[in-house]
């Protein structure tokens, strides 16, 4: 079910669809528990507030991960032919997202331990310095490995429909992640002047 959420709304004594969706899903009554610290309320403000500030995050590299797990695994004959192929394909780019340049193997692991811009950051520059003929043949290789039974599309289109999922995700990563650097005041700011525009 999607909800709407709506931040700093005017009416605190108006229950939001959230707050709605919570106590309905829980089937608790709205101000639950009476006198309590803790109301269904705070719970939908929590639970917005980490939406809003990790799940884009995790899930775009969650994504990427899923990406990368459609492709054939490293230390596999499959993957060992695979990763030389996109290597002669991509040139130096490919160092970028080689297994055997990944950080010693564990650099998906680091996504656990809080490193979440890593992986979308390699994307990011090994898609910047591929050429427009070594993105085509880039394709043409994950094309090759993609099982069309199971995701549906193979070949050269199913390759670049991965280069461009792995773009846009590992861009949404690194756009969630500069929300790090964002200030209280920054956030004010930038919604007095879209009010004032």
């Amino acid at each position: 079910m999607i909800v709407n959420r709506y931040f700093g709304s005017k009416q605190p004594d108006e229950y939001d669809e959230l707050e709605q969706h919570l106590a309905q899903d829980l089937n608790t009554p709205l101000d639950w528990p009476e006198d309590g610290g803790l109301t269904v309320k705070h719970v939908a403000k929590i639970a917005s507030a980490a939406t809003c500030d990790s799940a884009y995050s995790r899930a775009a590299n969650g994504h990427l991960i899923d990406l990368f797990a459609a492709l054939p695994l490293p230390g596999t004959p499959e993957g060992g032919t695979f990763w030389r192929r996109i290597l002669e394909a991509a040139g130096e780019a490919a160092w970028n997202i080689v297994p055997a340049n990944m950080g010693g193997g564990p650099f998906f692991d680091r996504i656990h331990e809080g490193n979440e811009g890593g992986i979308a950051s390699r994307v990011l520059s090994f898609l910047e310095e591929l050429a427009p003929s070594q993105r085509a043949d880039v394709a043409e290789v994950i094309g090759s490995t993609l099982d069309g039974s199971a995701v549906g599309v193979s070949g050269r289109y199913g390759g670049e429909l991965w280069l461009r999922d792995a773009e846009m995700s590992a861009w949404h990563v690194a756009l969630a992640g500069r929300r790090q650097f964002e200030t209280a005041q920054d956030r004010e700011r930038f919604f007095e002047a879209w009010r004032n525009a």
